[in-house]
């Protein structure tokens, strides 16, 4: 483990790399933590043998992969992974100076926990806090859009946008809303309003109108994954379903590729129940549980340093990130011409007069059928 701090003694030592390769007590790992399986052979591997061999590649590659992937995202520059396709040179792409990647899922689902987890490893911010978070004994939310930068950075090429939770038993106002960020853009301290909100005054808040508006480039889909695990074992299938609506929601889509679906707070379970329940949330919103998913606990909220004592949760969440980013930059547009903008103005011109006629057309209308009720 790097940078063993030398006041942890062996036993400590061996507890704590029991409680972060939480896998290894799966009943395929002897008492030894070694496998009694053979996933050498792809085509017998069960989705469950997957999760396994999959969290035994990230325990493989954390230790010395994650300084050399936190370092690729330090020097990223926006558009650096775009490749040349359909005969398009890169000066012709529409390239944004900061890559905007947006943060969506239900109430308590993690988002603010995942946002302090990138600062502490990406930015090695340590323990201190930059997002609050709720819990079960706060009645806290994000009200207000906060943009991170979460490698701390002036030169960084990208950001992280927290937003507010939805609420599965508001599915339709809360998709509506992100519908609005993704096709409007998103501004550091936009207030977040919905039906029925009340005394959302913002008083001593700096209006957004002041910040930049980003374009959103790529959606991360957060889940509470302990949450939907003890929903289901009473039967609710609320939190599960809502979750599917907003993994498969059309405007969060940029390309062919599905979301990034980030799975929080398995800590809270056992093995069994932790491999379970990420197969189950993967089979129903129909995302690959292994390249389609990261469960990721966000330890910092027990006072650890993930970077120090859990290399693989800090190496999956580096991933997640470096994959959201390549999603990003391939789904770049070709720059308007000067042919497309007038094709745009004409179009708007004619929509416009068939806006106008329309609304003759309804005035006249009514003005024939109060004709007629006079004779």
């Amino acid at each position: 483990m790097r940078n063993q701090p030398p006041f942890i003694d062996e036993e400590q030592n061996e507890s704590t790399q029991l409680q972060f390769n939480w896998w290894r007590e799966a009943q395929e790992f002897d008492e030894n933590g070694r496998l009694k399986v053979d996933l050498s052979d792809l085509s017998k591997l069960t989705p469950r043998l997957k999760v396994l061999r999959e969290m035994e590649r990230l325990l493989l590659i954390a230790n010395e992969g994650l300084d050399d992937l936190r370092h690729k995202l330090i020097v990223y520059r926006s558009g650096e992974f775009w490749l040349p396709i359909g005969g398009i040179k890169k000066e012709d792409v529409n390239i944004p100076p900061i890559i905007t990647i947006l943060l969506l899922g239900l109430s308590a689902s993690g988002k603010s926990s995942l946002v302090n987890l990138m600062y502490s490893v990406l930015g090695r911010s340590g323990l201190i806090p930059f997002a609050q978070t709720s819990s079960e004994s706060s009645d806290y939310t994000t009200l207000f859009m906060e943009e991170h930068n979460v490698l701390r950075s002036m030169r960084s090429g990208f950001c992280v946008y927290d937003t507010r939770g939805l609420d599965y038993n508001q599915m339709s106002q809360g998709l509506e809303e992100v519908s609005g960020w993704m096709v409007g853009g998103v501004r550091h301290n936009q207030l977040c309003c919905r039906p029925g909100d009340q005394n959302l005054g913002r008083d001593g808040v700096v209006s957004s109108s002041r910040f930049a508006r980003r374009e959103v480039n790529c959606v991360v889909v957060v889940a509470n994954l302990a949450e939907i695990f003890k929903a289901l074992k009473c039967g609710d299938l609320k939190p599960l379903e809502a979750t599917k609506e907003l993994f498969h929601c059309p405007c969060i889509r940029k390309s062919n590729e599905n979301p990034i679906l980030i799975l929080t707070h398995g800590d809270i379970l056992s093995a069994e129940e932790r491999i379970s329940a990420r197969l189950k949330v993967c089979e129903y919103v129909g995302a690959s549980e292994t390249s389609g998913a990261y469960d990721i606990a966000c330890l910092t909220e027990q006072g650890i340093l993930p970077e120090e004592s859990d290399p693989v949760t800090s190496y999956a969440l580096t991933e997640a990130v470096y994959r959201a980013l390549m999603q990003s930059d391939r789904t770049h547009l070709p720059k308007m011409k000067f042919i497309d903008w007038v094709v745009h103005f004409l179009s708007w011109v004619m929509v416009s007069i068939s806006g106008f006629f329309a609304m003759l057309a309804y005035f006249f209308s009514k003005l024939g059928q109060k004709h007629k009720l006079k004779m």
